[in-house]
């Protein structure tokens, strides 16, 4: 057994154990309050990806197989505000819902300085057949330019840099090039929400020049 006082000492031991014991559950409990008080260290916050891309200029796109234009390019559309919407054809519930809204902008706003550009891109296996998007488009009521984004290769330089929900993105770019809205992907439709909010940025941008 361990040594301890006998005797009337034998009180006394057991209250100096007693004491150390609380002492080192107040030592204990000290170090917790401390540690409580403390904030946890800063977390870098990821930038919000339409943020970062809003005010940046689009590099150049790389499409093919042009329909309703002649081959169109960004530089060739300065001074006029650009609307471009990726699409996949009448099977998507997105496209089909948001065609509307992009047939009435195309006629509403293409006199005041508005360009509507629908690029395609192919979900299918295989390349596409412009024939095939070409009936596509006219099922759809499309008479705005409209252009075949092979692999992807514009879509993925603009937007695919992360991970996306959608890839039916739309980029609203001003009349010096600069993008000035995006809506992510998924649909708009006339009266909605998002729809209202990209009219209202068409009409904005689409104000007297300066």
């Amino acid at each position: 057994m361990p040594d301890r006082p006998e005797g009337g000492a034998s009180g006394a031991w057991c209250r100096i154990r007693g004491m150390k014991r609380w002492a080192l559950l107040a030592a204990t409990l000290s170090s917790l309050a401390i540690a409580w008080r403390e904030p946890p260290p800063p977390i870098a916050l990821a930038q919000n990806p339409i943020e970062r891309l809003i005010g940046s200029r689009p590099q150049p796109w790389q499409v093919e197989h042009w329909i309703n234009s002649q081959p169109l390019s960004l530089k060739g559309l300065k001074g006029r505000v650009v609307l471009v919407r990726w699409w996949t054809g009448p099977h998507c519930p997105f496209c089909s819902a948001t065609a509307p809204s992009l047939n009435l902008f195309h006629r509403q706003y293409s006199g005041q300085g508005l360009t509507v550009i629908g690029f395609y891109h192919h979900k299918a296996a295989g390349q596409p057949e412009p024939s095939q998007v070409e009936a596509f488009a006219r099922k759809l009521g499309f008479r705005f330019p409209l252009a075949i984004d092979q692999e992807w290769k514009t879509l993925r330089n603009w937007w695919l840099g992360g991970r996306r929900d959608f890839t039916s993105v739309s980029f609203l770019i001003d009349r010096q090039g600069v993008i000035r809205h995006i809506h992510p992907g998924g649909q708009y439709v006339p009266g909605d929400a998002d729809f209202r909010v990209l009219k209202d940025r068409i009409e904005e941008l689409l104000g007297p020049r300066d």
